[in-house]
């Protein structure tokens, strides 16, 4: 285990989830306290896992209106979509500074929140004439190109932002 005061300043998830461990051990080691260990562990692990549930919901927010940039023909609402990513890519560069160790999970909802951005952005895109089969049913993005705060897809229909 880390220092947990350095830990709290430097690595919030990792925090929450060693101190969550040390509190289920805690009622092993007889304290006469009359504290809902188990609860409480769970908790403040839940905090932990709330940043990764921010993260992996702003991914998809992400990939929904990257997917609407590169694929719908529509002039408007571009502006809106490239701000909403910005946000989101802000967002999430927030909570991974806080986080460092959250970095490493992100894969493990890659595809899942990608489909779920899929079949957002399809609501859109069939309204501007898309049909499902145009868009890929596999993340055509990076993480890397995803969380990039410069990179955006080429639009099929050539508009420039």
């Amino acid at each position: 285990m880390s220092d947990p005061a350095e830990l709290y300043e430097t690595d919030f998830f990792r925090w929450t989830q060693e101190q969550a461990t040390l509190l289920r051990q805690a009622p092993g080691e007889r304290i006469n306290l009359p504290i809902d260990w188990r609860n409480t562990a769970d908790e403040i692990e839940d905090m932990g896992r709330r940043d990764l549930r921010s993260v992996n919901t702003l991914i998809g927010v992400i990939y929904e209106h990257l997917l609407r940039l590169e694929h719908s023909p529509a002039a408007d609402p571009r502006r809106v979509w490239r701000h909403t990513v910005r946000r989101s890519r802000d967002e999430i560069q927030r909570i991974l500074d806080d986080s460092p160790s959250l970095r490493s999970k992100l894969s493990q909802r890659w595809q899942k929140e990608f489909q779920i951005a899929r079949r957002n952005a399809l609501d859109g895109l069939e309204e501007d004439g898309i049909h499902a089969s145009d868009v890929p049913n596999t993340p055509p993005y990076s993480q890397g190109q995803v969380l990039d705060r410069t990179w955006w897809p080429a639009n099929r229909h050539g508009h420039t932002s």
